[in-house]
């Protein structure tokens, strides 16, 4: 597993009204499903990112208006053969 840092300033928190921990989580989150509306996670993916089960990863992009099925049938083979290279990492 990788690790990422990202320094942020504590006016972030008191704008937020968060503690770190749930700001981190967030931003988590957040990161996830940008990259998988932009299409480069699928919905597997991304929620390993945002360190949620893949079912409460799909119940969370309701949240942001996104849709877990892809917008064509192109989309949806993307995103099984996305899942199938993660299951059998080389």
């Amino acid at each position: 597993m990788h690790t990422l840092t990202i320094e942020y300033p504590p006016e972030v928190l008191w704008a937020l009204q968060q503690e770190p921990k749930e700001f981190e989580d967030d931003a988590r989150l957040l990161l996830a499903v940008k990259l998988y509306e932009i299409g480069r996670l699928s919905t597997g993916l991304a929620a390993r990112l945002a360190g949620v089960p893949r079912s409460a990863f799909i119940f969370l992009l309701g949240r942001y208006g996104l849709s877990p099925f892809g917008l064509s049938p192109d989309e949806l083979e993307n995103d099984l053969a996305n899942a199938r290279r993660a299951s059998h990492p080389q």
